[in-house]
């Protein structure tokens, strides 16, 4: 019975009736009355005649018409029951179930980002979604439009609106992988400037096209969708599809942090980090060897159960500077995140200025002997602000941290700054009217400033709630609003606090007296700030690893002012020339590949950067059980399959018929002539 149901479902997937049974009935009987027709015998009157010849030519026309006659070969016969056979067929409507696109304008999304360089899909992922749009570019119909877009943390219009099918296998084929992470937001911008009006562009986001005119698309998203959702967009007339790549089965054990430090036993030994972080649901084993400029130092062999992490640390010795390697060999589907670098930088005392009308505290802080270590603090008053020697080194770059107290210059230096008791003179800063024993609620522990900092026992006398310009943090909060915050300026950050260490006011009687704004100065955590302080935005790492960034990333290098641009060299060979700056400071943007770039001016080498991918996201490959994304309130579920459909094969069958027709009717004339 189950073979018998089988057999019906698979009949039932191919052919469709479209007559009732009395009507099948009368349409099978036709067959064998052709048939009977090529038998039927002639009923002639018999004559006697005398003559041989005669008497036989009337046998063989009575054998002839003999309706039990053997049936003999005849052409016309077979091509009669063939075209009756077909129009049988044609009227059961066979089909088979193939697949259709919906709709005429389609925009297709290629995740390109490091996740989609993962083999547990054969050759990679994002060669089968390429694959998988090249088979939606085929079963477009004469008319539609498609364009395709690749997208990881950046998006890029790889084809525009076109009807050439050539045109679009070219551009999708042209897609290459990056090492970057994965955003989609941009993505979805791009599309959406093309589907919905009244959208203009934004200011960082050039890419964005207004459109007069509703033009509503499919939009195909081809992506593992190793990303978060997308809060706060509006699809309007774009219909997402969203088609997952990726299988259960993948499995990948990735780098997620490498670094250099000083050695807890020893000080002036420097040691190499690492933290190895298993995805898979499987344990692995790893082998991970250290190269030092090329040469191999150190390795080790462990395992990693399922799930989780395990770290490995390597001494260095008195290395004073180098490129580090590390790499690891997995065997699993992911190899993108199977190396990390880092950069050892030769030992330098970062340049700070410190200008002040008179803060113990905070001159006492930068003069202790872990601070002389890294970094040389000049003390001056306001008034040398004035004078010609602080404008030259300002303008130059002379410093690499400059800290006003209580004052400020008129113009910001080309340094990266921290404002206390006041704000910028420039850059969208503003301050309100103070605000008596603030309370602070809520502090940034992320940001590498406040790292490792509690501020639980810190009391203030007055605090200046602050306004932060566009693209700046907040890192103290308080029930007054932000006390401490941080914004971009070019190349360089401008730090704010909104309370002071030292003030002085007009006592009862008249007489200017100096209070304490808090008690910061005497608790734990502000030793602490100030190496923060000096780490992040005085650049002072005593020789110890340079800044590294995630693909994609933008850096700021250290240049000649002036005199000579920058040449970057990156890990594999390309030179890109960088116009000189006036600060001797730029920003470098094209660092999409991992590894490490080599920083050079007028022949030397001045800085050296390391790239590295250290992104979870991209390195758990796991697909979801249930695949799907969010786009705003959207809930898009994941599609493995195109929308099905019938193709009919009846339409094939009656031009067939009819040509079967047409040579039954040439052959019978033939016969007829002859």
């Amino acid at each position: 019975m189950r073979l018998l149901g089988s057999a019906a479902d698979w009949l039932g997937s191919w052919f469709v009736s479209t007559l009732s049974w009395w009507q099948w009935l009368i349409l099978a009987a036709v067959p064998p009355a052709i048939i009977a027709l090529y038998f039927l015998k002639l009923k002639r009157r018999p004559l006697e005649v005398p003559s041989t010849y005669l008497w036989h030519r009337s046998i063989e026309d009575l054998h002839v018409n003999s309706i039990w006659q053997r049936l003999r070969r005849n052409l016309l016969l077979f091509l009669q029951l063939l075209l009756i056979l077909l129009v049988m067929l044609a009227l059961l409507r066979p089909s088979w179930q193939g697949r259709k696109l919906s709709g005429d304008r389609f925009i297709l999304l290629i995740d390109n980002s490091a996740s989609m360089q993962a083999t547990d899909v054969p050759p990679s992922r994002l060669q089968e979604a390429k694959r998988r749009a090249g088979e939606l570019i085929d079963q477009m119909n004469s008319g539609d439009v498609a364009m395709i877009i690749s997208f990881a943390d950046t998006a890029r219009v790889e084809q525009t609106f076109t009807d050439d099918r050539r045109r679009l296998h070219r551009s999708l084929e042209a897609i290459r992988p990056t090492q970057r992470g994965t955003s989609l937001l941009e993505a979805l911008r791009v599309a959406s400037g093309l589907a919905n009006p009244g959208r203009s562009a934004e200011a960082d986001n050039v890419s964005d096209v207004q459109v007069a005119e509703a033009l509503p698309a499919e939009l195909y998203i081809l992506s593992d969708g190793k990303f978060g959702p997308v809060a706060g967009f509006s699809l309007g007339n774009l219909k997402p599809i969203f088609v997952p790549i990726g299988t259960a089965s993948a499995a990948n054990v990735g780098i997620e942090a490498f670094s250099v430090g000083r050695s807890e036993t020893r000080r002036d030994q420097l040691q190499a980090f690492a933290r190895l972080e298993n995805f898979g649901t499987a344990s692995a084993s790893v082998m991970v060897e250290l190269f030092l400029d090329g040469r191999l130092q150190n390795a080790d062999r462990f395992e990693i159960a399922a799930g989780e992490s395990h770290g490995v640390a390597f001494p260095l010795g008195d290395v004073e500077s180098g490129a580090l390697r590390l790499k690891a060999t997995t065997g699993d589907h992911l190899a993108v995140d199977d190396e990390a670098f880092a950069v050892i930088t030769p030992p330098r005392r970062a340049k700070v200025l410190l200008v002040t009308p008179g803060n113990e505290p905070l001159a006492l802080a930068l003069q202790t002997k872990s601070v002389a270590e890294i970094a040389e603090v000049q003390l001056e008053s306001p008034e040398f602000l004035q004078a010609k020697p602080y404008e030259d080194l300002a303008a130059g770059g002379g410093y690499d941290l400059a800290i006003y107290d209580r004052c400020r210059p008129q113009r910001i230096p080309q340094c990266n700054t921290l404002w206390i008791g006041n704000v910028p003179p420039e850059g969208g800063w503003s301050a309100a009217a103070k605000h008596p024993m603030p309370q602070i609620i809520d502090i940034e522990t992320t940001h590498p400033l406040l790292q490792w900092i509690d501020l639980g026992d810190v009391m203030l006398a007055e605090g200046t709630p602050l306004t932060v310009p566009s693209g700046g943090s907040v890192l103290i909060d308080s029930d007054a609003g932000p006390l401490a915050a941080i914004a971009p300026r070019e190349a360089f950050e401008d730090a704010v606090l909104g309370f002071v260490f030292i003030d002085e006011a007009v006592s009862a009687q008249g007489k200017r007296e100096r209070y304490v704004g808090t008690n910061w100065p005497i608790r734990p955590s502000f030793p602490v700030f100030i190496l923060n302080l000096l780490d992040y935005l005085a650049g002072a790492r005593g020789g110890q690893q340079s800044e590294s960034t995630q693909p994609g990333k933008p850096v700021s290098l250290e240049g000649l002012p002036t005199r000579a641009g920058l040449r970057v060299r990156g890990p594999s060979g390309k030179m890109v020339d960088l116009p000189a700056a006036k600060s001797g400071k730029v920003s470098f943007t094209q660092t999409s590949e991992a590894g490490v770039y080599e920083v050079q001016a007028a022949g030397k080498t001045l800085q050296r950067l390391a790239v590295n991918l250290f992104d979870a996201a991209e390195s758990d490959i796991r697909p979801s059980a249930e695949p799907s994304l969010k786009i705003g309130y959207v809930d898009v579920p994941g599609r493995a399959d195109w929308q099905a459909a019938r193709r009919d094969l009846w339409k094939f069958l009656a031009l067939l018929g009819l040509g079967i027709l047409l040579l039954e009717w040439y052959i019978y004339g033939r016969r007829v002539q002859v």
